[in-house]
C-alpha cells in the first residue's frame, strides 16, 4: 500500500507538470507547493528525500519537453528538408539558443558565485511557498497589465520564423526571471515576448522552442549533482526511487500532449488574462496558508 501511494503521489506530480509547465502559472511554484503537503517517504532518509526531491522536479520536466518534439518535430527536426526549409531550421535553432543564453548563465554562473558567498545556491534561498505567493501575485497582476495595455497594431512578429536574434536575446533575459519560482518560465517568456511585439502565437510556440535546451542542461545538470551525492555519500537509492521518477516523466509526457494542443488553441481566441487571475487567486490562497502557518 505504501509503493502504492508514492506512485499516486508521482502521477499527481506528472499531472501537475503537464499542465502547468506549459500555461502561464509556474510549474515549479505548484510543484513546490504539493510538495508541502505531499512529499515523498518511499525513504527514512531525510537527506536524500531532500535530494531526491530536487532533482526530481527538473527532470520530470524531461517529460514535457519530449511532448514539445513530438507535437513540432516537423519544424524542428532540419534533416530531410529541402535546402531553404533545412537552413531556415537551423536559424531558428540559431533563435532559440541565443534566447537560452542569458537563463544559462544566470542559472551556472551566478549560482555557483551565490552558493560560494552565501553557502546557499538560488534554490536554497528562493523554494519557499512565500516567494512563490509573491510570485505567482506579481506576475498575475503584469499580465493583466501587459493585455490591458496591448495594441494589436503595435505587433511585429506573427511568426516564430520572423523573430530576429536581437528580439530572441531579449525574451532570454526575460526567462532570467523565471530562476524566482512562482515565476513560471512559460510566463515570463511569454511576457516578454508580447511586451517585444510578438503575437501571442508566435509567443507561445517560441517559450515552447526555448524550453527544450534550458530544461535538457538543467536536467543534465541535477542528474549528476543527484548522482554525486550518490557517490560521496554511498547511500542506497531505493528501486522504488526510480519508479517514481519514470512514472512523473512518463505522465507528464502524456499530460503535455493535451496541454499544448490546448494553450495553442485557446491563444488564437482569448487572452492571457484568465491566466493572470487564476495567479493571482492562487497566491493569495498560499499567502493566507503562509502567514496561518
Amino acid at each position: 500500500m505504501e509503493y502504492i501511494l508514492e506512485v499516486l503521489k508521482s502521477i499527481l506530480y506528472g499531472v501537475v507538470e503537464g499542465i502547468t509547465e506549459w500555461l502561464p502559472v509556474s510549474s515549479t511554484g505548484h510543484l513546490i507547493l504539493i510538495e508541502d503537503f505531499l512529499p515523498f517517504r518511499f525513504s527514512e532518509d531525510a537527506t536524500l528525500l531532500a535530494e531526491f526531491g530536487e532533482m526530481f522536479q527538473v527532470v520530470i520536466q524531461l517529460g514535457a519537453i519530449l511532448a514539445v518534439i513530438v507535437l513540432f518535430w516537423s519544424r524542428l527536426w532540419p534533416f530531410g528538408k529541402a535546402p531553404a526549409a533545412r537552413r531556415a531550421t537551423w536559424v531558428l535553432w540559431g533563435k532559440v539558443l541565443i534566447a537560452s543564453l542569458p537563463a544559462a548563465f544566470a542559472g551556472i554562473v551566478l549560482d555557483k558565485v551565490l552558493e560560494s558567498k552565501t553557502g546557499r545556491d538560488i534554490d536554497g534561498w528562493l523554494y519557499n511557498s512565500l516567494v512563490v505567493a509573491v510570485a505567482l501575485v506579481v506576475y498575475g497582476v503584469a499580465f493583466l497589465i501587459v493585455e490591458k495595455r496591448r495594441n494589436a497594431k503595435g505587433l511585429r512578429v506573427e511568426r516564430v520564423e520572423d523573430i530576429t536574434c536581437l528580439t530572441a536575446l531579449g525574451i532570454g533575459a526575460f526567462q532570467v526571471l523565471s530562476l524566482v519560482p512562482g515565476t513560471s518560465r512559460s510566463g515570463s517568456t511569454i511576457l516578454g515576448a508580447m511586451m517585444l511585439g510578438l503575437s501571442r502565437t508566435a509567443g507561445a510556440e517560441f517559450s515552447f522552442f526555448m524550453a527544450i535546451p534550458v530544461m535538457v542542461g538543467a536536467s543534465g545538470i541535477k542528474v549528476l549533482g543527484f548522482l554525486k551525492y550518490i557517490v560521496e555519500s554511498s547511500v542506497t537509492v531505493p528501486a522504488m526511487a526510480w519508479v517514481v521518477l519514470a512514472v512523473g516523466c512518463l505522465v507528464s509526457f502524456i499530460v503535455s500532449l493535451v496541454a499544448i494542443r490546448f494553450l495553442m488553441d485557446f491563444v488564437k481566441r482569448h487572452s492571457f488574462a484568465p491566466f493572470g487571475v487564476y495567479r493571482i487567486i492562487l497566491g493569495a490562497l498560499v499567502l493566507a496558508v503562509w502567514l496561518v502557518r
